[in-house]
């Protein structure tokens, strides 16, 4: 995205509002203008679209500080700088905001480089933003946008409004209105002073240099600055607008990867109507998916369970058939059962067990009051023994004609009264012929 938008942002409300439309590819100025207020960002909202916001804030909220802190660990080491500078700041600790720049500065001790700033004000920079619904991702104090040289006696500075923006080395600078450019001037010519003197009793107490002038430190001015009587040298440069010298600084990497907007003000993406209605459908779909395998998933639980328990009626029915087994597997049951049925027949053709049976069954059926108790199979006679219970006497004679309507000879045996039940047998052969004596059986 070569277009950006620079906003200058002011301290309150009521300030007035620099912004600038760059090129960076061409770097070159689309736009720019003033609002008068910070109410006045709305108008913004439409070039903020498509383009990358970035905010410049007055460093005169901001401190800046280096620290040497004995520590390795980056977490231990940011835990401590709050406390370290307690004392230097007017504000509770916790009462302010502290935004860290992991950079390393030739030929200083410095390891910790610290913004700090209240919290009520980095919110109030927010909030103007988001009720004008301009997204920024990033927040950069003005001064460190300003050009800068590694000599620590050169400095520059630019009017911006009512304000001076003065960069004096990598990681210091201040914002001054200008009203108090003559005041702060002179503090340039008493540090300088107060440097060349130390130097001065370092090299020789014997040559004293009364010069009052600080001839070591020089102003790098981009713009015209107020009267001021200090004296110092002045290196007048090619006059820009200060937004636009601010951005051409932030394109040419000077400023780095700083941020103000870290940690809790960290700026959250919006996301696209589009694409919060594809993460709806999305979710609902996933939700759909996972309730369906829920269901599915407690389907075969029951199935399973249903399965579990067919298998163990079939098993528990086998035992009860032939109680002998002591093994028994549902895979080879089938095979086991018409082993078993072969070895209860014994024979084959019409007078086998089986058929036998199958003969037996429609007179059961026709004459339900007929209970059988038990029923034992003489394979060399080709007969079945039974004994029945009943209510009545009148139901084994029935019984006995539905077995011969079925083309079977039957032989009632004694009858007993068993309280309210009456007992009975029956010898119940084939009505075909008699079946071969090598036929045999067992019951």
């Amino acid at each position: 995205m070569a277009e950006k938008l620079y906003i200058r942002l002011g301290s309150i409300a009521k300030d007035a509002i620099h912004w600038l439309i760059f090129n960076d590819d061409q770097e070159g100025i689309i736009a720019s203008g003033e609002l008068p207020q910070a109410s006045a960002l709305e108008q913004l909202a439409e070039k903020a679209k498509n383009r990358e916001v970035i905010t410049f804030v007055p460093a005169c909220d901001i401190s800046l500080k280096s620290l040497t802190v004995p520590s390795k660990s980056t977490k231990a080491m940011r835990l401590a700088v709050p406390y370290m500078l307690e004392d230097e700041l007017a504000q509770d600790v916790e009462d302010l905001f502290f935004a860290y720049n992991d950079i390393k500065i030739a030929d200083n001790e410095k390891n910790c480089f610290v913004a700090v700033v209240e919290h009520a004000q980095l919110e109030q920079w927010q909030t103007w933003l988001a009720s004008a619904d301009i997204v920024c991702k990033k927040m950069i104090p003005d001064v460190l946008a300003m050009p800068f040289t590694k000599d620590s006696n050169i400095a520059s500075a630019i009017t911006l409004g009512e304000q001076i923006l003065i960069r004096q080395g990598q990681w210091q600078g201040i914002t001054i209105d200008s009203n108090t450019w003559p005041l702060i001037s002179q503090s340039f010519v008493i540090s300088e002073k107060i440097e060349q003197s130390q130097a001065e009793q370092e090299n020789t107490a014997e040559d004293q240099n009364e010069n009052t002038s600080a001839e070591g430190f020089s102003l790098n001015a981009y713009s015209s600055l107020p009267e001021s009587s200090a004296e110092f040298t002045v290196n007048a440069m090619p006059e820009e607008l200060p937004l636009a010298l601010l951005a051409t600084t932030y394109c040419n990497g000077q400023i780095g990867k700083f941020n103000l907007l870290q940690g809790e003000f960290k700026t959250k993406e919006k996301k696209s109507p589009a694409l919060k209605s594809w993460f709806w459908t999305a979710g609902i779909a996933t939700f759909a998916l996972l309730l369906n395998i829920g269901i599915k998933s407690a389907e075969l639980l029951q199935l399973n369970s249903q399965h579990a328990q067919i298998e163990q009626q079939i098993i528990s029915t086998y035992k009860k058939a032939f109680p002998k087994t002591k093994r028994v597997r549902v895979s080879t049951i089938r095979s086991q059962m018409k082993r078993k049925l072969n070895e209860l027949g014994g024979g084959s053709g019409e007078s086998s067990f089986l058929a036998l049976i199958t003969q037996l069954q429609p007179a059961l059926a026709l004459v339900p009051e007929i209970k059988p108790q038990t029923l034992k199979f003489d394979g060399k006679r080709n007969e079945i023994r039974m004994q029945a219970l009943s209510s009545d006497y009148q139901y084994f004679d029935k019984f006995k004609i539905a077995l011969e309507d079925n083309a079977l000879n039957v032989s009632q045996g004694a009858q007993n009264n068993q309280g309210e039940q009456i007992s009975g047998s029956f010898s119940i052969t084939n009505n075909t012929g008699k079946v071969s004596k090598k036929n045999k059986g067992r019951s």
